[in-house]
Order: structure tokens, then C-alpha cells, then sequence
């Protein structure tokens, strides 16, 4: 499976993005697909996942409520769709797969069977 992430942007503070990740590959609705990001100077860190059903998706509290996680396995492709953008929400997002979905094997970095390359997102105050 490749991964191709984009989307990201420059945009202001409250602003919307919406980052798309395009998969490669005859299996795609077999995997969690998740989000992860990394800001200057700091760990990459899990953002969002879903699962192969698309019902089951989990975040990390800094984004609850202002990201969506979504996929449309007819396109092989997952979203993230960001509002109430903040500045701390700057960074490089990657978009990941698993055949692993869960949140405690998400919410580490290592583990994933796929890495798409980041696009950066940055949120001007």
C-alpha cells in the first residue's frame, strides 16, 4: 500500500482544512487508517484513526469535536477534516495503515505498516 497525503495549507486561526489520503493498492478496506503529525522541534504524534468499517473512529482530545476522520473505500482514500483550526495545531501531518485498529496501539507512533509523505499545515494567528 502507498500513501499520498495532501490538502494541507496555510489558513488562519478558526479556518478549515480538509487533508485527503490517497492509498495505492488492492487492499485498502482492510486497514485502520489514522493521522499523525509532527510540529517543530516535537515527537510525531497520533492525531485520529479509523477503522476498516468506517463506524469506529478515535482522536486525541486536542482535536475532539474539531476533527472528522472519514474514508470512502470506493476511492481509496481517508479525510481529515479540521475546523477551529488553532495555532497549535501546526505541523506536518502523515497519514498512516494498519491491519491493527485500537486505540492504545494508535495512540504509539511505532507499529504502523504504512507512512504516506506529510503535508504541512500551518495556522497564522
Amino acid at each position: 500500500v502507498q500513501l499520498q497525503a495532501s490538502g494541507g495549507g496555510l489558513v488562519q486561526v478558526g479556518g478549515s482544512l480538509r487533508l485527503s489520503c490517497a492509498a495505492s493498492g488492492p487492499t485498502f478496506s482492510g486497514y485502520a487508517m489514522g493521522w499523525f503529525r509532527q510540529a517543530p522541534g516535537k515527537e510525531r504524534e497520533f492525531v485520529a484513526v479509523i477503522g476498516r468499517d468506517t463506524f469506529n473512529t478515535y482522536y486525541v482530545d486536542s482535536v475532539k469535536g474539531r476533527f472528522t476522520i472519514s474514508r470512502d473505500n470506493a476511492k481509496d482514500t481517508v479525510y481529515l477534516q479540521m475546523n477551529s483550526l488553532k495555532p497549535e495545531d501546526t505541523a506536518v501531518y502523515y497519514c498512516a495503515a494498519s491491519r491493527t485498529y485500537g486505540s492504545n496501539f494508535w495512540s504509539r507512533v511505532n507499529g504502523m505498516d504504512y507512512w504516506g509523505k506529510g503535508t504541512q499545515v500551518t495556522v497564522s494567528s
